[in-house]
């Protein structure tokens, strides 16, 4: 077996997100060193590399292209090339196929050397001010259908601190979604611009977000940073659950909504609940829905 030491190294290298004087003296220095830089965007990319008066070749690696390149670039380390892997702006792997190439260089046994930089989701969170102890991020949703619901019913029992990507032009359809999956009331922070001239943080509730941007054009890449669902007050058994969904359905709510009120008080997602609700009669004099 080829050893570490006789192949290349693949350094996965951290650029800035915005403000060019976030790159490192380390980066810097690895991109002028390499064979050859893995770039997201060669032209995006060339424009770091001419700031700073980089003349290393460069060869795009990115969604696309992957499945062609991967085994591409794994022979060019194996061979004994010094690659750096760079994405349009942060580290690499993160919500980019970098991942992939990280693992394909980790079976041929090939060194992989993080060089540190900016990162949207630790820039977001250390200034958004909600819980920073623990945290799950989500990158960018799934754009509709089925998938984006189920993504969002899994995590309305969340407790850890979220952070999502998000474009401008699907910000306010994801606002919505939130305030259906979260309620309105979860605290929300919106990062924007991440530190470039028009940065900003905007803080508050999913509700006063909506309303925000209903009477504001959204501009410019966002990261959001959503509370965590609060601690449950109550565990109940499957006949106690039963117990209070009947009391609700009498008041002519359906099992859906029944489920979706119950879900804010006890332990348990509001799916998990409708499913329990299913058994019961249906009490409600509208229609029962199924959201």
């Amino acid at each position: 077996m080829q050893t570490a030491a006789e192949t290349g190294i693949l350094y996965v290298v951290g650029t800035p997100i915005g403000n060019l004087e976030d790159i490192t003296f380390r980066a810097v220095r690895i991109l002028q060193s390499v064979d050859l830089i893995a770039a997201e965007d060669t032209r995006h990319t060339g424009k770091l590399l001419q700031h700073f008066q980089i003349a290393t070749p460069q060869l795009s690696y990115h969604e696309h292209n992957r499945h062609s390149r991967v085994p591409e670039l794994v022979q060019k380390l194996s061979e004994g090339k010094a690659i750096a892997l760079v994405t349009d702006a942060g580290m690499p792997g993160i919500s980019d196929p970098g991942y992939e190439l990280v693992k394909a260089c980790i079976a041929a046994n090939i060194s992989i050397v993080p060089i540190p930089g900016a990162s949207a989701v630790i820039t977001a969170l250390c200034a958004a001010g909600l819980p920073t102890d623990r945290f799950v991020f989500e990158g960018f949703l799934p754009a509709k259908g089925k998938e984006r619901q189920q993504r969002q019913e899994a995590l309305e029992t969340e407790s850890r601190t979220m952070i999502f990507y998000e474009s401008p032009h699907r910000l306010r359809q994801t606002l919505q979604d939130f305030a259906n999956c979260f309620g309105q009331d979860r605290q929300i922070v919106l990062a924007r611009e991440l530190t470039k001239f028009y940065e900003e943080f905007w803080r508050g509730s999913i509700a006063d977000a909506i309303a925000h941007y209903n009477q504001r054009e959204p501009q410019g890449e966002y990261t959001l940073v959503v509370a965590g669902v609060p601690p449950r007050k109550l565990h109940l058994t499957e006949a106690e659950i039963k117990a209070e969904l009947q009391k609700i359905m009498a008041q002519g709510i359906s099992r859906s909504q029944a489920s979706r009120q119950l879900a804010k008080e006890i332990s348990l997602s509001r799916s998990q609940i409708y499913q329990i609700a299913l058994a019961l009669p249906n009490l409600s004099s509208s229609a029962d829905d199924s959201d």
